[in-house]
């Protein structure tokens, strides 16, 4: 038996041997390695030592003794002088940025791909159902992409600030290919001081603040016609702080607000001109912890429409909150109650005409909205509006309500990238014409910058 295993022993004998031979090669070439890499680190040292010892010579240098390195007392001077040059000229420019505000861009490029149904007159995006039957209208759009300005820095008397944004978008135009122009969205420049603030503007009507969360419909904002008074007017804001402890306080705000007297819809005498409209808004928060807070403002518009010889009162009465029961949760909205709503950014009937003789048209609706943050990156978003005209102060043909309901979802898909799917329904009630539907879908990309 041991004679028949003999070859093999030797081969394995053979094979451990020219392992044991070749670990040794493989030993020997990694602590050839370490003794050149340990060579390097020494001549290292020594560079930087010399570096040392001629840094601490021209410390210490007098003009009659050069510093290591060879730069002469004259050289110094030279350079010292250069320096200086180079600092007054820093300074100098500083002094001449003070008379400027830093601007920064924002804002995003946003793609809509759409479709609306048959009662959306052939429209990509309308705010009410049309009263005929029409084609339903689908697409793509980058109408809705927004550019901004941002612009912070002036110091002015009594340790205020000079803030303020400018805002435009694409939505311009007819909308046909080469036909969307540059428009002007919103503006503002802020005065703020430790505890009150006086504003430029060109917003939303104080009493109506919120705005569902959308990328739907950007180019006007969403519920539109349906309980959201969104239109974008020139104003004067004067806001003052007032703090009941570090977790509670008031922000007290009245203005002076310039009619959209468009809203009126008054076509058969000559369009009515701006009028000045006064408006506060009375904001109570509350922060409860851990995220939670809850905000309640009750607010007021009063102004008046001159038109054929009369004047037609707008009086609105509105209240706006924010719910916000734990950090992922909001329940937001407005309610509003008043007249003549149309130079707000309501239906576009605040006036009617009865037998030559105007009536303010009478209204109440709101919006709300739920947010939802699921993760960090995934946002759920559901809102509705309405707004209900009284009927007896319209004309047949006139919109009696005008309802839309809204979901959609948002991802984060990178730190500036954002992706939209929603879907909508408007419901409007014509007088004498019956109720009219259409849906809307919308799928949006947006490049946040």
């Amino acid at each position: 038996m041991g004679c028949r295993y003999l070859p093999m022993l030797v081969v394995c004998s053979s094979f451990a041997t020219g392992l044991l031979a070749q670990d040794s090669t493989d030993l020997k070439r990694i602590l050839d390695r370490l003794d050149v890499l340990e060579a390097q680190n020494r001549e290292l040292l020594q560079e930087v030592k010399a570096l040392q010892q001629q840094v601490a010579s021209a410390k210490t240098a007098t003009p009659e003794t050069p510093p290591a390195g060879g730069a002469s007392p004259s050289e110094l001077a030279d350079r010292v002088g250069i320096q200086e040059q180079r600092t007054a000229e820093l300074d100098q420019t500083k002094v001449a940025t003070d008379h400027k505000l830093p601007l920064s861009i924002t804002g995003m490029v946003l793609a809509n791909a759409f479709w609306s149904g048959k009662g959306s007159g052939g429209q990509d995006n309308p705010t009410v159902a049309s009263p005929n039957v029409s084609q339903s209208a689908g697409g793509g759009t980058f109408r809705q992409t927004v550019i901004g300005l941002k612009y912070d820095g002036a110091d002015i008397f009594g340790g205020g600030r000079v803030t303020g944004s400018v805002y435009f978008d694409f939505f311009g135009g007819s909308g046909g290919t080469l036909q969307q122009l540059m428009r002007l969205r919103v503006a503002s420049i802020n005065s703020t001081w430790k505890d009150t603030t006086v504003t430029l503007a060109l917003d939303k009507p104080l009493i109506a603040p919120f705005e569902p969360d959308s990328l739907a419909q950007v180019g006007v904002s969403p519920l539109t016609s349906a309980g959201n008074l969104w239109i974008w007017q020139p104003q004067v804001r004067v806001e003052q702080r007032i703090h009941f402890g570090e977790q509670a306080g008031l922000r007290a705000q009245v203005g002076v607000w310039q009619t959209a007297e468009g809203g009126t819809g008054i076509t058969q005498y000559a369009p009515a001109k701006s009028r000045p409209g006064y408006q506060g808004r009375f904001q109570f928060w509350k922060d409860l912890g851990h995220g939670a807070r809850i905000e309640v403002a009750p607010g007021f518009h009063y102004s008046d429409t001159h038109v054929a010889g009369f004047s037609v009162p707008s009086r609105v009465f509105g209240v706006d909150w924010l719910i916000r029961p734990m950090e992922r949760i909001d329940f937001s909205g407005t309610f509003f109650q008043g007249e003549n709503v149309g130079v707000l950014g309501g239906l576009r009937q605040g006036v009617t005409f009865f037998y030559d003789k105007p009536r303010a048209v009478h209204a109440q609706g709101g919006m709300v909205q739920l947010k939802i943050r699921a993760t960090s990156r995934a946002t759920f978003n559901f809102y509705a509006g309405q707004e209900d005209d009284r009927n007896r102060d319209l004309l047949v043909g006139a919109i009696g309500k005008n309802f839309t309901y809204a979901g959609n979802f948002m991802y984060r898909l990178g730190a500036n990238v954002l992706a939209s799917f929603e879907a909508s329904q408007t419901r409007t009630d014509y007088i004498g014409g019956g109720r009219k539907i259409f849906p809307h879908y919308d799928l949006a990309l947006a490049y946040l910058f």
